[in-house]
């Protein structure tokens, strides 16, 4: 049944996806690691800061916590979207240069017509779906904007359902499919049901 191969494939593609994050979060966490523990650096920052404060040694101390935070901050964001980027670039490589995620083509699986602008669509579309809009839901969330992350996250599932739920359905074809003019099908020499 394709659809069942479909969904399989679709856990392979993410299980990489969620691979790629992992190795991003191991990198963040060492860059941060790295900025919060470079004593030497810190000393010279902060002596800076408290030297050029005329005494508002308060502010000095927020001024240096705030700033540490931001660089955190920008790290985390950096990873995000890196990580969108590196989810958008595998499935348009693969459907460029293959016709194919790597998980489709394990289950026997082909994304027709292999167009490149009907690839460069669909991988656009699937990594919203799947990564980007989630990526901008957390973002939002470490900048400290609650109400539009919550909004962001309820997006990115309606997005998410309305992408794959299509597949159950009769025509079996995902937004990204309809939004591409892509379908997914067997690929020749295995049964497509």
């Amino acid at each position: 049944m394709v659809t069942l191969r479909r969904i399989t494939a679709w856990f392979i593609d993410f299980a990489l996806v969620i691979g790629a994050a992992s190795l991003l979060a191991v990198l963040t966490f060492h860059r941060v690691t790295v900025l919060v523990t470079d004593v030497p650096s810190l000393a010279a920052k902060g002596g800076l800061e408290l030297l050029t404060s005329r005494g508002d040694v308060v502010g000095a101390s927020e001024h240096l916590g705030l700033s540490l935070w931001n660089s955190v901050v920008l790290d985390v964001e950096e990873a995000f979207g890196a990580l969108v980027i590196a989810t958008f670039l595998y499935q348009w490589g693969c459907l460029t240069l293959l016709g194919r995620t790597l998980g489709k083509g394990l289950l026997g699986l082909r994304v027709t017509p292999r167009l490149s602008r009907h690839a460069l669509r669909r991988a656009a579309v699937t990594t919203a779906a799947d990564v980007a809009v989630y990526a901008l839901a957390c973002m939002l969330l470490i900048e400290g904007h609650f109400l539009a992350s919550l909004l962001v996250w309820a997006v990115a599932t309606a997005l998410f359902l309305i992408n794959a739920v299509p597949v159950f359905l009769p025509g079996r074809r995902s937004l990204a499919d309809r939004l591409a003019g892509t379908s997914v099908e067997g690929a020749p020499g295995r049964s497509g049901s």
